[in-house]
Parts: structure tokens; sequence; C-alpha cells
């Protein structure tokens, strides 16, 4: 490592202890305990409605928390989704929406959320998100959390004013208390405080999983063996001798999920695994906030049921039509993977660095790109409409300019085919191919086309998949290597070959406007080398168009639009660059790609290269890798694939 690469890691460690500082600061959490009497008293007063949040509301302040205090520059109640969850933001907005909703008090408050979706879809991080997030959120002041000491449970210290009582509570204090005391608490006040609420004991908790305070979780277990004490406890056989009573709360095991969750959140994986009882024991606490037990009565549990299952025991429950009435009382999000190739992208290079097999591997910089266009590609519904082809539909959900079609387009995309993003390949088939391809790699490089390679190793060799979807997944690759990968490598390499690109691309686009602003006007333009007077240059024009596909038709709306903004820029005070409209750009990089194409051509195929063109050749790979991420290796092979393109045109 060298003085700067020192001096990088020295203000990186410096810039983490003052982040890690500023957090400290801001969840520094502090303790409290006292009496019921000293609750009322000293910390009651300061924020009734916070203290008697139900846990949607909490929930939803937790959301609103993170929105406001990320770190990252998000910001609304879906910033904590928005930390990992890339591509999704229409499901992560109905999963906002639910909270929101529930919080307010609505009906939705009293149905089980369920998250439907593929695998490896983002189903199960959704739910960590939350939990952690409620986590973070219980160390804050504004997240204070407040309970009787030792509630296993971890009941509000609210539950236990008494009825005839709560009408003068709401006038002292403005607030509803909306939950029962449990057996426990109950049996508690009676047997250690002889009736006397005041001296009740009461102290902040912190919501943890790992203490099964306020976050559970709970896996299915093999349907036959599955046991509901796992949810809500049982009758502990070793407490009944000491105490004499299987009635008594003491010799219950309050080890329960429901108990864990409460004033919290439940997290059930795979639901629809689960028995039958199962379900309607959860969906009766949704609904009704209670659970009924062997020898107690109704116990209240305030707590917030998040779910999540595969499609396939989706499908599989909706064919039993007993199952109607449970599917009413729930609110069903799909949860698909993104079908836009730029944020499944950002999929990829989070999952690459986290995980050390890629901690010294250099990946060129469309490896991940491509992988992302052939797993969002095998996720597309073949469109039906003339002139739209997979490739297109890829381009338009990743935000890019296509010929004939506008930007509203995705809306309609998804109407067509509501259920599009719900199969395909998994963001994990794809980094398990990546993986296979670093290992048996030496060079500790990979490259697009050797990613893309992996790909199809990965795919010939799984048998769970059929031949017709291997076959299928295979054109999709050829498709992402010819639409895609062939254009990006092009124009690195044609770019890196040419130092003064920008400044030639610039004067050409300079040009193009001239002249269309002069075959707009009807007007003759002066020619710069003559000093004649011309027509504008249509055949110039239409060979940049062409480059597009810009149709024969469609110039005049597409030269309109090309003024309009350049007239907006000039208005504005700035310069109408390659940057400012991206169709353009590519048409002026490919009008100019072309014309070099030889120069480029004999540049890089020589097989037995003079000085000159070794110069060149050492020149161009340099640039790659000092300039567009590439490293030897990759550089090497990109120039050598695009010499090979270039042959066969």
């Amino acid at each position: 490592m060298n003085d700067r690469d020192d001096r990088v890691a020295a203000g990186s460690a410096a810039g983490f202890v003052a982040s890690l500082g500023v957090y400290s600061r801001q969840h520094r959490a502090q303790n409290w305990s006292g009496t019921l009497e000293d609750f009322l008293r000293d910390i009651l007063p300061r924020s009734p409605r916070a203290i008697a949040r139900t846990s949607h509301e909490y929930l939803w302040d937790m959301l609103a928390w993170h929105g406001r205090q990320d770190l990252r520059g998000e910001s609304g109640p879906d910033a904590l989704f928005r930390r990992e969850l890339y591509g999704i933001d229409s499901a992560l907005g109905r999963v906002v929406d639910y909270f929101k909703a529930a919080a307010a008090g609505s009906d939705v408050g009293r149905r089980l959320l369920l998250l439907l979706g593929p695998p490896s879809g983002g189903k199960s991080t959704m739910a960590i998100l939350l939990k952690r997030g409620l986590e973070e959120y219980s160390r804050t002041d504004e997240g204070a959390v407040y309970a009787l000491q030792g509630s296993p449970m971890h009941e509000s210290p609210l539950n236990i004013v008494p009825p005839t009582l709560r009408a003068d509570f709401r006038e002292a204090y403005g607030v509803e208390v909306q939950g029962e005391p449990s057996p426990w608490a109950r049996d508690r006040l009676e047997r250690e405080f002889e009736g006397d609420y005041l001296r009740m004991p009461v102290e902040r908790v912190f919501l943890a999983e790992s203490l099964r305070v306020g976050v559970g979780t709970y896996a299915p277990h093999d349907p036959t063996t599955a046991d509901i004490a796992d949810l809500v406890g049982s009758v502990d056989l070793s407490k009944v001798a000491q105490f004499g009573d299987e009635g008594d709360p003491r010799a219950w095991s309050w080890t329960g999920a429901v108990y864990a969750a409460s004033r919290g959140v439940l997290e059930m994986i795979e639901i629809l695994k689960v028995k039958r009882e199962f379900l309607y024991l959860l969906l009766t606490l949704t609904q009704e906030k209670n659970v009924k037990v062997s020898r107690f009565p109704l116990i209240h549990l305030d707590e917030t049921i998040v779910a999540h299952t595969n499609l396939a025991e989706f499908h599989k429950f909706l064919q039993e039509k007993e199952n109607e009435a449970l599917l009413d009382r729930m609110v069903i999000v799909k949860v698909p993977y993104t079908l836009s190739y730029p944020e499944e992208g950002r999929i990829y290079a989070k999952l690459v660095a986290a995980a050390l097999a890629f901690r010294d591997v250099h990946l060129d910089p469309h490896a991940l790109r491509i992988a992302a266009v052939f797993a969002v590609l095998t996720r597309l519904v073949k469109p039906e409409r003339e002139g739209l082809d997979l490739g297109k539909k890829a381009r338009i959900f990743a935000g890019e300019s296509v010929e004939g079609f506008a930007d509203a387009e995705v809306d309609r995309l998804r109407l067509e085919a509501p259920d599009e993003g719900l199969t395909g390949v998994s963001p994990r088939f794809v980094i398990n191919a990546i993986s296979n391809a670093i290992t048996r790699s030496d060079t500790r490089s990979l490259t697009s086309m050797e990613v893309l390679l992996a790909l199809k190793d990965s795919i010939e060799h799984d048998a769970r998949m059929d031949a017709k979807v291997k076959k299928a997944w295979i054109d999709h690759l050829v498709l992402a290597r010819k639409e895609f990968y062939n254009r990006w490598v092009k124009e690195d390499v044609h770019r890196a070959l040419f130092a003064s690109f920008e400044a030639e691309a610039q004067e050409l686009l300079d040009k193009y406007l001239d002249e269309v602003e002069a075959a707009l006007d009807q007007r003759e333009v002066k020619d710069p080398i003559t000093g004649e007077s011309r027509p504008a240059d249509e055949r110039f024009l239409r060979s940049v168009e062409d480059k597009i596909k810009v149709s024969e038709s469609g110039k005049l709306t597409f030269r309109q639009e090309i003024v309009r903004k350049a007239m907006v820029a000039y208005k504005t005070g700035e310069k109408f660059t390659l940057k400012s409209h991206a169709r353009l750009r590519e048409a002026i990089e490919q009008y100019l790609f072309e014309e070099r194409r030889d120069v480029l051509r004999l540049v890089t195929s020589s097989a037995r290269p003079d000085d000159d063109a070794q110069r060149k050749i050492s020149a161009v790979q340099q640039r790659l890798i000092e300039e567009y991420g590439y490293d030897e290796h990759s550089a090497k092979e990109a120039l050598s694939y695009v010499t090979t393109l270039l042959a066969q045109e």
C-alpha cells in the first residue's frame, strides 16, 4: 500500500469513527424503572400519545423516523427498505400504505400482512429490515417503550388501569387505554402487591429479537410434528408441582413466539405451510388482539404480524375452498423481482461487496450489468405488441428511450402483464454462477463474457430445469450479449481509441444542431469551408438519425424535440451537450464509431503490429484501465472481442 492509499484508509477510518460517535449520541438510550405511580407522574405526561401507541402506530412512526434520520440520503417512510431493496418501489409503496392505513385506525389494522413472491425476491429482507428498524428505534427517546417489569409479554403499564377509571384516564391524559392485563399481570398485582396498582413496577424495555422482546420469528416445522405451543406456550409440568395448579400463571411457559413479539412485530416464515389451526389463531390475534389458551381467559396481545410465502404454496392454498375466509383476513402484497436491470445490478453489487470470495476479484465494468440484463429477460413476458421485443422491453423498464415508445409506456406494459417478475432467474442463482466462475479462474479477474459463460454453464447443469426452460434462458444470454454487451464494449473501445472523442463528438453535435435548425426553418447554411450558402445537409442528418433508427416519418418530431431542448438549455444559460439528450448522444457516438471503424480494425487486428500500432494498442488498453474500469486482463479481452465483432461486420 502506498502513501496515498494509507492516507485514504486513515481518512476512511476517521470518518467511520466520527459516524459511530454521531450514531452513539443519537441512539444512547436512557434506562428507567420505577413504580406505576412514578410512571404516571414523571413519564406519561411527557408524551401520552407515544406511550399509548398500538404496534401499528409504533411501526408507522418507526418508518417515518428512519425516513428523517437516514444517513444515506434516503427520505420518506420507505427509506428503511430502500437501503437494501432495489427496483421494487411499487411493492414497497404498498407495504408502506398498509402501515399508514393500519396506524390511522382503519380496518386494515385488523388484517395480517402477507408478502407473496418468488424466492430471493426480498420478502425476508423486508421483514428483517422491519425488525432491525424497530430495535434501533426503540433505543431513541422518540421510540421509548415502557412495560410492566418482568412481564413475559412486555405489556403496557396502561393495561392494568381499571375499566371503571379509564374514562377519567382519558380525561386526564387525552389518550385511550386499549389493552387488558394478562393473567400474569393480574396474578402478580394481587399476590405481590395486594391489589395496589400504584406499587406495580414499570421499566423501560428495548426491543430486540435476541432478547425475545417485541420481535419474534416463527419458522414452520414438519406439519405432522408442529406444536401450537411454539406460538402460545404450554403448561410447565416442573412448576405445576411447585405451585400446585395448572391454571396458575406461574406454571405456564410463556415462551411462545406471540409473547416474544408482543408490542412489536412477529415474522411468520412460509406461513402457508403451517396447520390451519395455527392460521386461525394468528388471524384471530390480528383481528381481535387476543389469543385463547387452556385454563386462562382471553389474553390481550398487541402485535403486528408480517408473514411471507412463495408462489407454489400460495397457489396450493388457493385451491382449497375452505381457505377463502382466511384470505379475506389478509392484506396480500406481491413482491416480484425487479424488472429494471440497473436496479438488478445494484443488488449484485451489494451481494458482491458483502462476499469474501469477491474481495480481491476485479469485475469488468459491464460484468454485473450484463448478468442483470439476462436476469430481467428471464422475468419478462414476451410482448405481443408490434415493434416491441424483449430487448426493447428491458430497455423501457430500465428507463431508456426507445424509438416509438413514450416514457409512460412502462405503466401500460405493467398493466398488460401484472404477474411479470414473479418468475424467472433469482439473484441468488446469478451470484452462485459468478462465484463458481471465480473459483475456477486463476486471474482473479472476471470479464462480462466469462460471466455469460458461467451463467450458461449453470443453466446447462441445473437438474431442476426442463429442456424448454434451459433453451429459453440460453437464448436470453445470446440476446443480452448481442443487443447489450456488444454495444457497450464497442462504445468503450471506441472512446478509448480516440483521445479527442468528447471534443470531436461535441463538434459533430453542434453541426447536427445547425443543420436541424436550418432544415426546420427552411433556410440555407453557410459552408464553413467554401463560404457558399447551401441547403441543410439532409443526407448528413439522416445518417446520424439512422444510427438510432429514427424513421423517415418520425424525423420531424425527433428534430423538433432536439431543438426544443436546445432552446431550453440556451434560455437557462446552459450549453446543449452530449449529456443533454441520451438518444442523440448515442446517435453521435455510433456515427463517429462508423467513421473510425477501419482505423480501429487496423489497430486491433494486426497479428504482429508494428511499433506505431503497438503504441496505439497500449494506449487504448491503458485508457480502458484508467478511465473505464477495466484491468489489464479485461482490457485485452475487450479489445480482442471488439476485433472479432468488426471482422464479422
